[in-house]
């Protein structure tokens, strides 16, 4: 009977070993799905209006919300004035260690966006859902058509335009002929929007 409730025991234990094994192996599997890395997240580039959370280890007066101002620029004590307009996260995370180590011993900073509000396009006219549309990663004009819904039965399919205004304030228009992408022809107008970019639809 001892040795039937010891065989029964070794048994209880095996299947607990088993189990326990088996969870972490799914836990591990779902912290890699969590918090794997998020390759649009490290493509987009940040823009003014932006807000970003910057952290230095063990320094508890150097957790800041940082808001991206009009010139492209931000302030973090100790790294002084930094220009982050068109860098991605992993760029300004890197100045910012660099700047710090005047100060620091071995930083180790931490960019987290925050809010994500300085990637905007618009979409207008003759599309099914017209408005504004924050993007995080690189989007053509037909994409960006798609995100709006698509076109409308009467809408100029070869009369789009995208209005892009420089850095002097002058607007520009550039044409865009959805037929010829239909038919695959000259598709190199379908070119990636830019922070601003207004896609006209008449």
């Amino acid at each position: 009977m001892s040795k039937q409730i010891k065989s029964l025991s070794t048994i209880l234990l095996g299947f607990t070993l088993l189990a326990i094994v088996w969870s972490d192996h799914l836990s591990a599997g779902t912290d890699k799905r969590e918090h794997g890395n998020n390759p649009t997240l490290q493509e987009y580039t940040v823009q003014p209006g932006d807000i970003l959370e910057i952290s230095v280890w063990k320094e508890e007066d150097m957790i800041k919300d940082v808001l991206v101002r009009p010139d492209g620029g931000i302030t973090f004590p100790l790294a002084g004035e930094i220009y982050t307009e068109g860098k991605t996260i992993a760029q300004i995370q890197s100045i910012l260690t660099k700047n710090l180590s005047t100060y620091l011993s071995n930083p180790v900073v931490t960019v987290s966006p925050k809010q994500l509000l300085g990637n905007r396009i618009y979409v207008i006219g003759k599309v099914v859902k017209p408005g504004m549309y924050l993007i995080s990663s690189y989007v053509d004009i037909v994409q960006a058509l798609s995100m709006a819904g698509g076109l409308t039965p009467f809408s100029a399919v070869n009369d789009i335009l995208v209005l892009r205004r420089s850095k002097d304030g002058t607007q520009h228009d550039i044409k865009f002929r959805y037929g010829d992408i239909e038919d695959g022809d000259k598709l190199k107008q379908n070119i990636l929007l830019k922070s601003g970019d207004t896609v006209l639809v008449p």
